[in-house]
């Protein structure tokens, strides 16, 4: 029997096997610290499960219009305004099952085979991956710590052949925790428009930013960037809501029209009871935000520090998300073998960066409670000074 060659690509994701490995060992009782997890370690706020249980009662449990309830679409509408002043109908708003599977049907509606979707390295592990299945080819621009993981203008220039079709822009960043400042998304925005060509704006994090600066949606700064971008976010990360599966993406209606007709023959709709509970996440105050931001960055500035005490490791301080990126070369270990050996040797559990494109670091998260780091990093730290 033989499978369809876009799949054949496909490898499973290190993020998800590295913790995987750490939880089976925990259960059978190993003391692991587990710097691995993507998402927040904060339980969803009381109003939202509060939201999805009268969403229950109320018999809220049927099929709803396949690209969310018009509800829930008028507050996503609205919350771009507020927060990123931006401007969209109804009509150019999708909510989907997570924000990955936005991502995903983005991929499936721009890629034709072969088009060329740049993508800056490190990058999150699932990108390139995406675009493979929709038989695309994934263009890598290999960022650099002195400028803090983040692409120039002058690299996307040079990146864009007459098959490019998008670029993507995390920011915040997985798994380096970078920030694009006005200026840096104002020069890609221009290259963009010179060149005619997408930009798929991963903003999942956006609510997550310290040091109290500001997100920019590259959408916000005039029509011509408006009309080729994709604006992707979702409720998993800054509501603590990664299980109810609930993203959404607005862009440029004509391809909105592909994805909500994609949507239809896929998923039929996302989740009704989560979607009522999204509804309320989005509308009501975002106290339990705050109080998650400040928590991360005091375990942020605690890590940051840690490591950078540790001989042979050193990082970047992230602006936002809740990940550190550790260069780990002095070592003479490759980022799989370091995770390996950590999680056996020491009983502690990270990503290794070649997941991300980038071999010589690991990815620690930072969604975990001080005391876990702490353990942890005392652990690392005595690990590393015996290699």
């Amino acid at each position: 029997m033989k499978l369809a060659a876009r799949v054949e690509k496909l490898s499973s994701s290190p993020t998800l096997a590295v913790t995987s490995k750490a939880k089976q060992l925990k259960k059978s009782g190993v003391d692991i610290v587990s710097f691995g997890a993507g998402e927040p370690d904060f339980d969803t706020p009381q109003n939202i499960k509060d939201a999805a249980v009268k969403a229950l009662n109320d018999g809220f449990t049927k099929y709803t219009p396949s690209t969310g309830i018009p509800e829930l679409k008028a507050a996503i509408v609205d919350k771009f305004k507020k927060d990123n002043n931006l401007s969209y109908e109804p009509s150019q708003i999708i909510v989907g099952c997570g924000a990955k599977h936005s991502l995903y049907s983005i991929f499936q509606i721009i890629c034709d085979k072969d088009d060329e979707i740049i993508i800056p390295a490190p990058y999150w592990v699932s990108y390139p991956q995406m675009v493979n299945v929709a038989q695309g080819k994934p263009v890598f621009i290999n960022t650099t710590e002195d400028n803090s993981f983040k692409i120039t203008a002058e690299q996307l220039k040079n990146a864009i052949t007459d098959k490019t079709k998008a670029v993507i822009i995390n920011s915040p960043s997985n798994p380096t925790g970078c920030l694009y400042n006005k200026e840096e998304i104002e020069a890609i925005a221009a290259i963009a428009v010179e060149h005619n060509i997408f930009v798929i704006s991963d903003e999942i994090y956006e609510k997550l930013i310290y040091d109290n600066k500001k997100h920019i949606s590259i959408a916000s700064l005039n029509d011509k960037i408006y009309a080729l971008t994709f604006t992707v976010n979702g409720m998993s990360k800054a509501y603590s809501m990664t299980g109810w599966r609930i993203g959404y993406l607005a862009g440029p209606k004509e391809a909105v029209a592909k994805i909500s007709n994609l949507q239809d023959h896929s998923t039929s709709c996302p989740n009704a009871i989560a979607q009522k509970a999204a509804l309320e996440a989005i509308t009501a105050g975002e106290e339990a935000i705050s109080t998650m931001r400040a928590e991360f960055e005091k375990r942020r500035d605690y890590i940051y520090n840690r490591i950078n005490d540790i001989e042979k490791l050193s990082a970047v301080k992230p602006e936002g998300a809740f990940y550190i990126f550790a260069n780990i070369s002095k070592t003479g270990l490759d980022s799989m073998t370091f995770a390996q050996r950590l999680l056996e040797e020491s009983k502690v559990a990270v990503i290794p960066g070649i997941g991300f494109g980038y071999d010589d670091c690991i990815r620690l998260s930072f969604a975990t409670s001080m005391e876990q780091i702490e353990k942890g990093l005392d652990r690392i730290g005595q690990w590393v000074g015996k290699l």
